[in-house]
């Protein structure tokens, strides 16, 4: 039994060391902040989690086992998606810009059918602008 527990363990952590490597490989290569954001949160769930699952095989199998291995990776399983979401939210945040290039990303913004416009973080401008949903950055 120790046997399978230790090969079950080998696996899951060689599995999570791949998917932490891979996610570290997308972090550096991917173009864009908003792309690279996905690199780092696979490696945290999936890469941390295989590894912390090979240690909960591994403390059963020695009868050892306690429940800090599985609240850790409930712990990593809730925080990364929510800490990406939160540097995705500050990130669009920052991509206020001239009213100019405003009018050029309302131009792109399909119609929604309704009068209010697409939830983007820019205000009607004065004039209605090229579409009814009109976009000015916020000061």
């Amino acid at each position: 039994m120790a046997l399978i527990a230790e090969a079950v363990a080998s696996i899951l952590i060689v599995l999570g060391g791949l998917f932490t490597l891979i996610g570290s490989w997308g972090l550096v290569r991917l173009p864009s902040l908003m792309t690279r954001l996905h690199g780092p949160t696979k490696a945290t769930t999936l890469g941390v989690g295989g590894c912390l699952l090979a240690s909960m095989v591994l403390a059963g199998a020695t009868d050892d086992w306690s429940g800090q291995e599985l609240l850790v990776t409930l712990f990593l399983f809730v925080t990364a998606p929510v800490s990406a979401n939160v540097i995705a939210k500050a990130h669009l945040h920052q991509q206020r810009t001239s009213p100019a290039l405003n009018r050029e990303v309302e131009e792109r913004l399909p119609p929604t059918g309704t009068p209010k416009g697409w939830a983007t973080f820019w205000k009607p401008l004065p004039d209605g602008g090229p579409a009814a949903s009109g976009i000015q950055k916020e000061p």
